[in-house]
């Protein structure tokens, strides 16, 4: 349904059908940014759009959604957070961007595009943490050109296979996801009893 509904737009809108949809994907658009980009691959390869403006309109259009993101998250993560924290999936993704940007810093934009809703997420998370605009761009455009050019080439070599590579790719997206918080959350609880074991200790090092 997805596959089609994006062919329909991109037969209406032509090149600017692949900018909107990877923009619209923010408010749920039922079609996964990996569709988008490779079905451009696709149509490029096969004569129906030009390769370079259709490459140019989907990076653009991956930058532009997460450029909204960093933006929301910079001059309304404030008021927003809270609100999101309140809604279990959205706080949860949030919580392991979080934790990817403690640990990987900046190149947690880049990891975060190769993750299904987490790189919607994390550079809300980033504009949230007040990132400087500069730093944001210098990870994040850089990463957005490479990802699109990785699935844009995908997409030309595999032709009406899209659907399906890209059903797959988002499938084993969540999958990782899963892993990631899993082992998150073995984390924690591994920091939690370590914190907890170190305390009798220092207080007897206090009495002596």
């Amino acid at each position: 349904m997805g596959y089609e509904l994006l062919l329909s737009i991109i037969e209406q809108l032509g090149y600017a059908a692949l900018f909107l949809v990877l923009c619209l994907g923010l408010i749920g658009l039922p079609i996964p940014n990996e569709a988008v980009v490779m079905t451009g691959g696709a149509l490029a390869s096969s004569g129906v759009l030009s390769p370079i403006p259709a490459f140019i309109m989907t990076c653009l259009g991956i930058c532009s959604a997460m450029t909204f993101g960093y933006s929301i998250g910079r001059f309304a993560g404030t008021k927003l957070t809270d609100w999101f924290r309140k809604r279990k999936n959205i706080g949860a993704f949030i919580d392991k961007s979080e934790e990817l940007s403690h640990r990987f810093g900046g190149y947690a934009i880049s990891l975060s595009l190769c993750l299904p809703f987490l790189r919607h997420v994390t550079p809300y998370v980033m504009g949230m943490n007040k990132m400087k605009f500069g730093r944001f761009a210098l990870f994040a455009y850089p990463s957005a050109f490479v990802w699109t050019l990785i699935y844009f080439v995908i997409g030309s070599f595999v032709g009406d296979q899209v659907e399906h590579i890209a059903g797959l790719i988002y499938r084993y997206g969540i999958w990782i996801i899963g892993v990631l918080v899993a082992v998150a959350a073995g984390y924690l609880v591994y920091r939690f009893q370590k914190s907890r074991s170190k305390k009798p200790s220092s207080s007897v090092e206090r009495h002596m």
